[in-house]
């Protein structure tokens, strides 16, 4: 196993890449891109980073040298043939060539866009244009990047003993909440920490952590490169990526209305079993569910990825029953904000209603919160989004409108189309 501290201490860091692979990225990425590739492959995207956390000076802390840097080695990899064998050879979700063979040889021949790069005040501004397969793929290494030259900047001003405490600090607080995991029955847990990670090192022993202390507990990672380095199951479906871009292509309110339920409808093309995962809050998870297609009732299960996750598990086994459907047969997946009390109170609340599962994020892979003076290197809510497509301007409503993003009058117009009414506030920590 990697000694964090020493690697940190020795090289400063110059030794690793902090993106080393095209696949040093979450799983849901790749299906999507799959199905973005299938059905919209000339749609002209914008994506941009978005800081929700405007108290953290990122263009005062991250050296916009060293920016560029990483992003350019991101710009100079393509697939490795093990990685491509992989892709295209391995089962996923008990599906052998999940990936197919027109797709992966785009795949194979692939190098990322150009970014545009800019100092604005305290903080960067990054976008990447293009067409949508090619720019979607920068999401994951762009967040993994600023996020781990943040820590990197605190971290190269500390001394060898303090960095070596810190890590011990950081290592046996992941270990107390693995424990405290291990009492908790029937629990189903992955990592889905990859995007706001303290660092790919950290990452990875978080997962051996985890494979190790909850063994069948753990079911997998969403990182394809741990995943195919340690033989663990890749995990992942879709994001709020989909609707977003499908809903700002939209000629008229009527098309806007449907734009969700296309999303899935392609995706059901694609897609059987444990892959059919709903995730309904994009625009307002009640509004979505209350005008829903019948046949999506059938699909395996559901994600909650904002607002109140309880309110949001109730309203869905409402809708299961309301429409023939048995909950205690579906699958409900919880992914916003996690920590193990949370885990453990949910799973609690919903184990015998319904199949419950956890996607534990970023307080599995960056929680440093309280080890260092100051704070300093507490997690942060960074986001890179789809912002515009084919000109037009995205928007994200959310079950917390604190996570909602979109030119004010969209977001109107949005909320009008889709029936959102007053929604309630809650912080946003990661």
């Amino acid at each position: 196993m990697v000694d964090i501290a020493t690697r940190v201490w020795t090289h400063k860091w110059k030794i690793d890449p902090i993106v080393r692979s095209l696949i040093d990225t979450d799983f849901y990425k790749l299906l999507m891109c799959q199905s973005v590739f299938r059905n919209r492959p000339d749609t002209q995207v914008q994506f941009s980073l978005i800081n929700r956390t405007t108290k953290v000076p990122l263009a005062d802390l991250i050296d916009e040298g060293e920016l560029r840097e990483q992003l350019d080695h991101v710009r100079s990899l393509s697939l490795s043939r093990g990685e491509s064998t992989w892709l295209r050879g391995n089962t996923f979700y008990g599906k052998r060539q999940m990936f197919r063979p027109d797709f992966m040889e785009w795949f194979e021949n692939l190098r990322l866009p150009a970014y545009h790069l800019e100092r604005v005040g305290d903080q960067y501004e990054l976008t990447f244009e293009g067409t949508w397969p090619e720019v979607m793929l920068w999401e994951i290494p762009a967040l993994s990047i600023l996020m781990e030259l943040r820590g990197r900047a605190l971290l190269h001003s500390m001394k060898k003993f303090e960095i070596q405490v810190l890590y011990a600090r950081a290592m046996t607080k992941l270990w107390e909440k693995i424990e405290v995991l291990q009492k908790v029955d029937n629990l189903r847990i992955a990592d889905f920490g990859t995007r706001r990670r303290h660092s790919h090192l950290w990452q990875d022993w978080a997962v051996q952590a985890m494979c190790e202390g909850l063994s069948e507990k753990f079911v997998g990672t969403s990182n394809c490169l741990i995943a195919k380095r340690h033989d663990l199951e890749a995990i992942g479906t879709n994001a709020h990526e989909l609707p977003m871009v499908y809903a700002a292509l939209a000629e008229d309110d009527a098309e806007l209305a449907q734009a969700p339920y296309q999303v899935l409808a392609d995706w059901h093309e694609e897609h059987d079993g444990n892959l059919r995962i709903i995730l309904p809050d994009t625009y307002g998870t009640a509004g979505f569910l209350a005008n829903a297609p019948d046949w999506l009732a059938g699909w395996t299960g559901i994600r909650i990825d904002s607002g109140d996750p309880a309110g949001a598990a109730e309203i869905a086994i409402k809708w299961w029953k309301d429409r023939g459907e048995d909950p205690s047969q579906k699958l409900v997946i919880f992914s916003d904000g996690l920590d193990v009390e949370k885990i453990a109170e949910l799973q609690a609340q919903f184990h015998d209603r319904v199949r419950v599962s956890f996607g534990w994020g970023t307080l599995l892979t960056n929680d440093f919160r309280g080890l260092t003076p100051g704070d300093q290197l507490a997690p942060f809510s960074l986001v890179c989004k789809a912002v515009a497509a084919n000109g037009r301007p995205t928007v994200k409503l959310s079950d917390n409108p604190n996570k909602a993003m979109g030119p004010a009058d969209q977001v109107e117009r949005y909320k009008r189309v889709f029936g959102v009414g007053v929604q309630e506030r809650s912080e946003v920590l990661v």
